[in-house]
Formats: C-alpha cells, sequence, structure tokens
C-alpha cells in the first residue's frame, strides 16, 4: 500500500509538474510575441538599382523595442520597389534605401532629387589611381589659362579647385558601393547640381580635369585663389611696369603784339624868341 501510494504521488508531481511547464511556456510565448513584430529583411543580396519582388523578401521577427525606422512589415508594400543602395542578406528593408514609389530601375533611381548625373572622361591619374570608388567623394580641379593674364607679361596657366564634395556615383559602368578595391577605369559618373554641371562641362572644355579624393566626413568648403607657376616655384610675380602717359605741355599763352608807331615826317621848323616867350613854327 505504501508504494502505491508512494507511486501515486510521484505520478501527480510529474503531471503537476509537466503543466507547470505547459503553461510557463504559453505565458513566455505570449509575452515574446507581444514584444516582437514582423519586419521584411533581404532574404539575399540586393544590388544598388534592382528592382524588388517577393523571392527576395522574407518576414523576421524582430523585437518591437528595436525596429528601424522605416522598416516594413508587409511584402506587398516592397513590390516593385527600386534600391538606392546595396542591401546584404538579413538587412532589413527601409524607407531610406528605396528610390520614391514609381522609378524605373537603373543609375537614375540613385540620383538625389534635384541633382543631375554628369560623366567625364579620366585616366589613372585624374581617377585618383582607381581609389575614387562609388560612394567617395571628389573635388575637381581645372587646369587652364587665366584670360586676363593672356596678353600680358605673367604666366597665364592657373590651376584652380572649381567643385567641391562631390559624390561619385559610378566608375564605368558599376554602381558597386560595396567593393572597395581599386580600380582604373576611363569614365566616372558624378552628381552635380544643374549649376554645378555648367561649370563642369565648361572647364572640361577650357582645360584638363583632375579628380582629388577627399574625406567622406569632411564637407567643410575651402576657397582657394589657385595655383600659378610663380607661387609653385615660390617667386614672386613679375611686376609689369604701366606706361605713364607723356606730360602735356601746359598751352602758353599768346605773346603780346607789337604796334609799329609810325612816326610823321619830320617838317622845317623855325622857332620864335619874342623876349621871355619861346615858340616853335612848322612849314
Amino acid at each position: 500500500m505504501r508504494n502505491t501510494r508512494a507511486v501515486i504521488m510521484m505520478l501527480v508531481a510529474i503531471v503537476l509538474a509537466f503543466g507547470a511547464v505547459l503553461v510557463a511556456a504559453q505565458w513566455i510565448n505570449k509575452q515574446s510575441a507581444s514584444n516582437t513584430q514582423k519586419v521584411a529583411v533581404a532574404l539575399v543580396e540586393i544590388p544598388l538599382g534592382s528592382r524588388i519582388n517577393a523571392e527576395m523578401v522574407r518576414l523576421v521577427d524582430w523585437p518591437a523595442n528595436a525596429i528601424p525606422p522605416g522598416a516594413f512589415n508587409d511584402p506587398k508594400l516592397l513590390d516593385t520597389r527600386v534600391t538606392r543602395t546595396s542591401i546584404q542578406r538579413g538587412e532589413p528593408l527601409m524607407e531610406s534605401k528605396l528610390a520614391p514609389p514609381g522609378t524605373q530601375g537603373g543609375l537614375s533611381a540613385v540620383v538625389a532629387e534635384g541633382m543631375r548625373a554628369m560623366t567625364v572622361r579620366v585616366n589613372d591619374v585624374v581617377g585618383v589611381a582607381g581609389f575614387a570608388r562609388p560612394g567617395n567623394f571628389v573635388d575637381i580641379l581645372v587646369n587652364t589659362q587665366d584670360e586676363a593674364l593672356r596678353n600680358g607679361a605673367k604666366d597665364p596657366s592657373i590651376s584652380k579647385i572649381v567643385l567641391e564634395h562631390i559624390l561619385v556615383l559610378a566608375i564605368a559602368q558599376e554602381a558597386d558601393r560595396d567593393d572597395t578595391k581599386p580600380k582604373v577605369v576611363n569614365a566616372v559618373t558624378l552628381e552635380v547640381t544643374p549649376e554645378q554641371a555648367e561649370k563642369l562641362d565648361l572647364a572640361r572644355s577650357v582645360g584638363t580635369l583632375s579628380l582629388v579624393l577627399r574625406n567622406q566626413i569632411d564637407p567643410k568648403p575651402v576657397q582657394t585663389a589657385g595655383a600659378t607657376k610663380s607661387t609653385v616655384l615660390g617667386k614672386p610675380a613679375p611686376v609689369v611696369a604701366e606706361a605713364k602717359p607723356a606730360p602735356v605741355a601746359a598751352p602758353r599763352e599768346p605773346a603780346p603784339k607789337r604796334v609799329a608807331v609810325v612816326r610823321p615826317p619830320a617838317k622845317d621848323q623855325v622857332e620864335i624868341i619874342r623876349g621871355l616867350d619861346r615858340s616853335t613854327q612848322q612849314f
């Protein structure tokens, strides 16, 4: 009897423990479910400028207090959207990484609103030896001749920074910003404003362009006067002597005219003396 009672008590204890485990598991699941939400992430690596479809996205549980701003919880909202940046596998899809709805795929989706994409020809030197990659910022130099000094005694050659902090959109036909290996190409596509596009077009027609790679987190502009041969060699610029105007003689006053006094011809004279009186008589 004692053994039977002990066995029954053990079975009851096991059943109660199993029930407690089930209740605790359900409670934990409810708590975790209330603290997580579904977030759309990339199922595969999505290149820049690609059009998203349902096969590229999946939903995963994400902590509710750590959901990225602009994340999506419905894959249908991502259908036919175009990426503005490269998205890695498992990375959440956010509105900031997508082009506006209705945008067509390709490089045009990467160009920001109000900006333009312009391509310039480069070589292994001008292209900063291939270190200028998509996503980098560059300054643009032009080597030309100053029209104001072309006909003077000074050397008209000048090198001047004409554009600063210009974003590189693509090199050749590549827009991948994840590859950091240098690559020498023959063309670089830059993102510029309409005014900068006009300056860049004029600069490449009047001189030789060069790219200068700059720090990505340094947006401060630097105003320079440009470099000339005299400043590079450390010699003062020759001073061009200005031609002084010839002195103008003061106008002379006209000399006074001499008037000849015409004396009447001499006549015969007779002096007459009468006592103390004296007179002259002419004939």
